[in-house]
């Protein structure tokens, strides 16, 4: 009687709330689980019970999916340009920290050519080098004994900075979108099970999306959408053509595209690495994540990504360290193949990019290190929850080979004292247990417009159009592990192809075909392939296609156009006057 008068007292709430609450039934005990801290409960139950108790549709002019880094230049940019016209900008972020991977762990920026970086990145980067010009920013070292560290083109000149902590990269991009007055709203994803709202379009076709539902109910109703998550989500919901994985050399005419066997040089494993969990026994079966053999050819195509990872900031100061412990759960046949890559005499495990405060970004250096080597198979496709456990396994491979390196005796002793010295920081992702908040997705779904940016543009560097400007090797991280012709263990997929010189990237490669969507833009998961994603994928660029969305989000409207229609020259002086970069400056090599 008792659970009958409950159950038809729950019936009577309404709908919307009822989902709220199951919506946070769901995500807390899927975290406690999981040992997740993805969200904050408490933000959610107070977010969601004003949009459940409140209309639950809401009007902006533009919409920005994704707290990227990308995605906050884009807000800024189409807040700033159509302030004059009153245009409403809404940055919609699924998780409940802004910033992605540059407030996540990458504070070694990954950059080709500083001269490139314009306009709102150039500006980030320089309240970044302000910041740390105050005695009160260190607390471990000083500017001057950290500046000796830095080489190359991380020197410190032209007041920018391209190293920094994680914490001081999101309170950057928090006052930077202060400043611009831009509306954010936190820990609401979108409803990737809903029917896209497409409406009729300039050209009478159903190429407009009207708008976009979130996990909570919540709808948003725009004139312009831009997707600027790294999976894609919002692009892949409104009907518009995208690859995944590698294109085959031949569609394109590439000559480093597809599986590459040849080209991973760099990276991989040292030689006669037995695959076998007891080493030379076949009988024992394969250890975790290795195939069998690769069937394809070299050039060939296939649907794999190339790996996640987390990218670590790490310490040595003993006063802001807490050492690593064993993750939950931890397997040593997980770990197999690092321990005998160690005793053939691999030693880098991971790189130490100084940061400061006695801090390290520490990435990938290896055949076996901070990548999950094939670890992201189902991750685009996956349900939030399935994407959730997916994090979590790269979460256990990170602080599992963390706390190998460091503690098992089969590693040797050399190797395990210099990396023992490093820990999670004190001060650093508080509210998630010391560990990044985002999972590095280095390429997921990629756009396919009518133009689709290749090798040979990167190379050529002659593109139209040009919105941004790219310089970075044209690198891939390794795929698939397997067994060679020899036996032994290998990795395919790292490829690292330098560009000749900087090159730009077209407005045509973030606009989709008109048929499809006349009224998004995409400056993430932007129209290129595989292979020359692999050059562009790097955040301060992120940043300029950001702000060049954002510009040409609010001449779009301004206009009443068409994304495809807004006039390249004007989007041009647009970008220009706002300090973006689109040909290389005089004299810079």
């Amino acid at each position: 009687m008792h659970n009958k008068k409950y159950n038809n007292r729950f019936c009577l709430l309404p709908k919307r709330i009822i989902y709220v609450l199951m919506t946070l039934v769901v995500h807390a005990n899927f975290g406690r689980a999981n040992g997740l801290e993805f969200r904050n409960v408490k933000e959610d139950f107070h977010l969601y019970s004003l949009l459940a108790a409140s209309d639950t549709v809401a009007k902006y002019d533009i919409v920005v999916y994704g707290a990227t880094p990308g995605g906050i230049m884009s807000a800024i940019a189409a807040s700033k340009t159509g302030g004059e016209s009153g245009f409403k900008v809404l940055l919609i972020s699924p998780d409940a920290h802004i910033g992605g991977m540059t407030a996540s762990g990458l504070g070694w920026t990954d950059i080709g050519n500083p001269a490139i970086i314009g306009g709102l990145a150039r500006e980030f980067y320089h309240q970044i080098y302000k910041y740390y010009q105050k005695d009160a920013s260190w607390k471990s070292g000083t500017l001057n004994s950290y500046r000796k560290k830095l080489y190359g083109i991380y020197k410190l000149k032209d007041s920018l900075m391209w190293t920094f902590e994680p914490h001081v990269a999101e309170k950057v991009f928090e006052s930077m979108l202060s400043d611009a007055a831009v509306t954010v709203v936190k820990s609401v994803a979108l409803d990737r099970r809903q029917k896209p709202d497409k409406q009729k379009g300039y050209n009478g076709q159903m190429s407009r999306l009207g708008s976009i539902r979130m996990d909570n109910g919540q709808v948003y109703k725009a004139k312009l959408f831009i997707d600027a998550s790294y999976e894609g989500d919002l692009m892949a919901l409104a009907g518009i053509s995208f690859a995944v994985g590698r294109e085959a050399n031949a569609n394109y005419k590439e000559t480093i595209n597809g599986v590459e066997k040849k080209l991973s040089i760099k990276n991989n494993l040292p030689r006669g690495i037995s695959p076998y969990r007891m080493a030379g026994n076949p009988k024992s079966g394969l250890l975790h994540g290795i195939e069998t053999s690769i069937k394809k050819m070299d050039g060939e195509r296939d649907d794999l990504l190339q790996a996640y990872c987390y990218r670590m900031c790490l310490t040595n100061d003993s006063a802001n360290r807490i050492r690593v412990k064993k993750p939950k759960g931890y397997q040593r046949d997980d770990f197999e193949l690092l321990i005998r890559a160690a005793k053939l005499g691999e030693k880098r495990m991971w790189k130490v990019s100084p940061l400061p405060n006695s801090k390290i970004d520490a990435n990938n250096d290896c055949g076996i290190s901070m990548d999950a080597i094939g670890w992201n198979k189902g991750y685009l496709t996956a349900s939030y929850k399935a994407r959730l456990h997916i994090a979590k396994r790269h979460r256990y491979w990170t602080l599992g080979f963390i706390w190998t390196v460091q503690n098992d005796l089969d590693i040797p002793q050399d190797v395990r004292a210099s990396f023992s010295r490093w820990g999670l920081p004190k001060d650093e992702f508080k509210d998630n247990g010391h560990f990044p908040y985002a999972l590095y997705v280095r390429e997921a779904r990629r756009m396919v417009s009518d133009y689709v940016m290749s090798e040979k543009d990167v190379l050529a560097a002659n593109a139209p159009h040009g919105i941004a400007m790219g310089a970075y090797t044209m690198d891939s991280h390794n795929t698939q592990r397997y067994i060679s012709d020899k036996g032994d263990v290998q990795n395919e997929g790292d490829v690292q192809i330098a560009v000749p010189i900087p090159y730009p990237i077209p407005y045509d490669v973030i606009i989709p075909k008109m048929n499809e969507s006349e009224n998004i833009l995409v400056p993430v998961c932007l129209s290129a392939t595989h292979i020359a994603y692999g050059s562009i994928r790097m955040e301060p660029v992120f940043m300029a296609l950001g702000e060049a969305a954002g510009i040409a989000a609010t001449l779009a409207l301004k206009n009443d156009l068409p994304v495809q229609n807004v006039p390249y020259d004007r989007l041009e002086n647009a970008l220009l006057k706002a300090g973006q970069v689109l040909s290389l400056p005089k004299g810079v090599n």
